[in-house]
């Protein structure tokens, strides 16, 4: 199912940013740009709670943690 879509059906969502790809491997504004797409989608309307996805995982480096 679209974001989008996922964003009209429910009342409170959490999440944010992948942990298993974009935040441990990606760079930095690669964060940065995911981060600013997942609140322009999800944050109109209240309702979104802006977290991890999972666990960060152990090599995530710490500019990637700070970006997000």
């Amino acid at each position: 199912m679209a974001q989008g879509a996922v964003r009209q059906q429910a009342g409170l969502l959490g999440g944010g940013v992948d942990t298993q790809k974009t935040l441990p491997f990606g760079t930095r504004q690669e964060v940065i740009d995911e981060v600013t797409e997942r609140i322009r989608i999800f944050a109109p309307g209240g309702g979104f709670v802006f977290n991890t996805v999972h666990n960060i995982q152990q090599d995530t480096p710490a500019e990637n943690i700070a970006a997000a």
